[in-house]
């Protein structure tokens, strides 16, 4: 039996990742015609282009997954309906659930591999993506993913290592220079926050450089009239998507425990939860497809399904997460309920294979 595990797996797992990467290339260059525009902007180059898109193919990847492992699952499984294969085995006395049991083993291979691609490859290249593209832009700002944001004002160069699409940002340093291009004073902040054309920023320490010797001074707020321009925040703001699970846990714990809005963040974490998991359903709703009606169908019939599945379950996903956004809906209800929907579709659909 470990044989036909061992078989199944490599026909799953190889047809999904085949599938993956015909669509990955297909909406790499889809992204790459989108960027043509920029090209030639202040610094931004083809070379420049061609990274940027290069560096957002993981995300592209992993959002693709779920319906990859459908397409692929279908392919790959038809293929071997279409051999006559899956009649051999059930001929040797292998029950439709033993062989569905092998499915989802794989799918469960594919589950962690797509998790560990999400969380240690998606958000940092996207970062470092963004990152080359806003340098290239935007000449007078700089966007690494470990020194953060770098805008120089006048005699002030600011430092910021998160900035959030809600107009906050988390560890602010502001460099100040004198007429004679000195280290003036340094001001840290813990957070602060843009509102009613204004900063505020909390829990501050400053220190003032003289000539008699360095001064320092705790400050628990302070608002300035102008810090960098806000329109800056729809350049460089890490959207939540492009964040971690973990980073999305932390964020979330820190605005909740601040009385603030996390619903959005909220969602987006368990988006990155559900996701992983969404490519075992897409294994069970292939299987009913396979040893049903359609096993004598032909690949581009089984292609056609996928697509049609995989963009519907898509769309739905995309249209409960704004509905549960506007009415108010707990965020783990939001992300959960497409993938529930197909999944008690598709136990009711494998329960009736005979």
């Amino acid at each position: 039996m470990k044989t036909l595990d061992l078989y199944i797996y490599k026909t799953v797992v190889s047809s999904t990742l085949l599938v993956l990467a015909i669509l990955g290339a297909l909406f790499a260059f889809m992204e790459f015609v989108s960027e043509i525009n920029l090209i030639g902007m202040n610094d931004y180059s083809l070379i420049n282009a061609l990274v940027f898109v290069g560096l957002t193919l993981p995300k592209t990847l992993y959002e693709l997954f779920p319906t990859a492992t459908l397409i692929g699952g279908l392919l790959g499984l038809g293929a071997l309906a279409g051999n006559s294969e899956l009649i051999v085995m059930r001929a040797a006395g292998i029950s439709i659930g033993r062989i569905a049991r092998s499915v989802l083993q794989s799918g469960l291979v594919l589950t962690v591999l797509v998790a560990a691609f999400g969380e240690f490859l998606v958000a940092p290249a996207k970062q470092k993506a963004e990152s080359i593209k806003t340098r290239s832009l935007h000449k007078n700002i700089s966007l690494g993913k470990t020194n953060g944001l770098w805008v120089k004002e006048g005699n002030y160069y600011l430092n910021v290592k998160k900035i959030y699409p809600d107009n906050r940002m988390a560890d602010i340093e502001i460099y100040e220079l004198d007429d004679q291009k000195r280290l003036k004073s340094i001001t840290k902040a813990k957070s602060g926050i843009y509102k009613n054309k204004e900063w505020r920023l909390s829990q501050i320490k400053r220190s003032m450089f003289e000539e008699n010797g360095v001064s320092s001074i705790n400050i628990p707020s302070e608002t300035w009239d102008h810090l960098f321009n806000p329109d800056l925040f729809e350049v460089v703001a890490v959207n939540p998507g492009d964040m971690t699970a973990y980073d999305l846990y932390k964020y979330s714990d820190y605005l909740e425990n601040n009385q603030l809005d996390a619903s959005h963040y909220r969602l987006a974490f368990w988006l990155k939860v559900i996701t992983p998991l969404s490519t075992l359903v897409m294994l069970l709703i292939a299987l009913p497809f396979v040893f049903g009606s359609l096993r004598s169908g032909s690949a581009g019939q089984r292609v056609l399904i996928g697509i049609l599945i995989g963009v519907g379950y898509f769309i739905v996903g995309k249209i409960m997460n704004h509905i549960g956004q506007v009415y108010g809906l707990h965020p783990l209800l939001s992300a959960t309920l497409p993938m529930l929907v197909v999944f008690i579709y598709g136990l009711f659909a494998f329960s009736r294979i005979r």
